[in-house]
C-alpha cells in the first residue's frame, strides 16, 4: 500500500521538475510512510525516501515507517538540508498549505541560494482523495465503534442531563471500545442551541420538548468517522418536526445522487434546492459535505462552490441542517464511500425520526 501511495509523488516530481518532496504535515507522513508520532520528516526523491526524526521517535520510527532509510536529526531543518544535499537535490517541493511561511523562509536560509523550495497547495490536494482497501477498513471500523458508543449511553439523554457529560460519556465509551481517540470535540446542542452549527456541548441542561443535535467521531488506527444524529425528547414543536422532515428528505436526496462522475456541487444543489423549495434555504449556510480520513476535515470539500465530481473510492459526509434562531435547528449526516455504482454508508445510525421519553 505504502509503495502505491508513494507512486503518486512520483507522478508530481515529474510534473512539477523536482528533484524531490518534502513533507512535515502529520496526516501525510501517516499516509506516505506509516508514522504516526507527532514530529518528523519524510524526503521523497525518484531513487529513494528518507525518514528523518530526533532521538525521541527513532524507536518508533524503526516499528513503524516503511522508508529506504531512516536517520537521526539533532536539529531538524539542519537535518533536512544536509539529506537535501547529499542526496544532490537543487529544487525542492514542499506542503504550502500547511507548512509556517517562518519555517520556509528558514529553510530557504539554511539551504542557502543554490537550493530552490517550490510550494506546492492544489497539486498536493488530491494526494489523500481517493481511499484504499486498508483506509476504507479503518473508517469502518472507526465508524462502528462511534455506533455502539452512541447505542451505549442513549439512555442517558433525557430531561435533565447535561450536554457535557454526554459528551464525556461518549468519548469513554469510544475509548472502553478501542478508539484512538475522539474525532474532534464532540457538538451536543440542545433546544435554542441547536441553531448552532457548531454548538460545542456545554453545562445547559436538556429539556423536555427539546430536539438534540449530537455531532459525532472515533478515530482508529489514525483514520475519523464523522456522524451526526438530532433526536427529539419529547414531543417537539411541530415546525421543529417538520424541518427534520426536510432535512432528512434532503440528505437521503443527495446520498440518492452520489455516484462517479457526479458534480460535488450538484449533490449540494440537491439538498440546497429541497430545503430551499421549503422556505427555509437562509437557514442552511454551510456546505453539504466533506472529505473524510486522516482529517475528519480534508479534501475534497461538497458546496455550491465545489470543482471536483465524485470519483470512486472517494469518503464524503452527506450533512444538510437547517438552523432558526431562538428555536432550534436540525442537521443530519452519514459518511459515504463512492463506488462504481453510487455509494455505500459508512456510517452506522438509522436516521428515521426518534422520539426519545421526556
Amino acid at each position: 500500500m505504502i509503495k502505491n501511495r508513494t507512486s503518486k509523488v512520483h507522478i508530481l516530481l515529474g510534473q512539477n521538475r523536482l528533484d524531490g518532496l518534502l513533507f512535515l504535515h502529520r496526516p501525510n507522513l501517516r499516509f506516505l510512510c506509516g508514522f504516526s508520532g507527532t514530529e518528523g520528516a519524510l524526503l521523497i526523491g525518484q531513487d529513494e525516501t528518507v525518514f528523518l526524526a530526533d532521538s525521541r521517535y527513532i524507536a518508533q520510527a524503526q516499528r513503524e515507517v516503511t522508508a529506504d532509510r531512516i536517520d537521526e536529526y539533532r536539529i531538524q531543518l539542519q537535518g533536512i538540508v544536509n539529506q537535501v544535499r547529499a542526496a544532490g537535490w537543487r529544487r525542492i517541493g514542499f506542503e504550502a498549505g500547511t507548512i509556517p511561511y517562518a519555517l520556509v523562509e528558514r529553510l530557504r536560509e539554511e539551504g542557502g541560494s543554490e537550493l530552490e523550495w517550490q510550494p506546492l497547495s492544489n497539486e498536493l490536494r488530491t494526494l489523500r482523495c481517493l481511499k484504499d482497501a486498508t483506509e476504507i477498513k479503518a473508517m469502518e471500523r472507526a465508524a462502528q465503534l462511534a455506533a455502539e458508543a452512541f447505542d451505549e449511553i442513549l439512555p442517558m439523554i433525557r430531561p435533565g442531563a447535561v450536554e457535557r457529560d454526554i459528551s464525556l460519556a461518549l468519548e469513554f465509551a469510544m475509548k472502553r471500545r478501542g478508539a484512538e481517540e475522539k474525532s474532534f470535540d464532540f457538538i451536543v446542542a440542545s433546544g435554542e442551541r441547536g441553531a448552532l452549527p457548531h454548538g460545542v456541548a456545554s453545562q445547559k441542561q436538556i429539556n423536555s420538548g427539546e430536539l438534540v443535535t449530537i455531532d459525532f467521531g472515533a478515530r482508529w488506527e489514525g483514520y475519523h468517522s464523522d456522524e451526526t444524529v438530532t433526536l427529539a425528547v419529547g414531543a417537539v414543536d411541530p415546525e421543529l418536526r417538520k424541518i427534520y422532515d426536510i432535512v432528512l428528505d434532503a440528505h437521503d436526496q443527495a446520498i440518492a445522487q452520489v455516484r462517479p462522475g457526479v458534480p460535488l456541487s450538484q449533490i449540494d444543489g440537491i439538498a440546497r434546492d429541497h430545503i430551499t423549495a421549503h422556505g427555509y434555504g437562509e437557514f442552511f449556510g454551510h456546505g453539504l459535505g466533506h472529505g473524510v480520513g486522516l482529517e475528519v476535515h480534508e479534501f475534497p470539500p461538497v458546496s455550491s462552490r465545489s470543482q471536483e465530481v465524485a470519483g470512486e473510492d472517494m469518503v464524503i459526509t452527506i450533512e444538510p441542517g437547517i438552523y432558526i434562531p431562538g428555536l432550534g435547528g436540525v442537521r443530519i449526516e452519514d459518511m459515504v464511500l463512492v463506488t462504481a455504482g453510487g455509494c455505500r454508508r459508512l456510517t452506522r445510525l438509522d436516521k428515521e425520526f426518534r422520539l426519545l421519553p421526556g
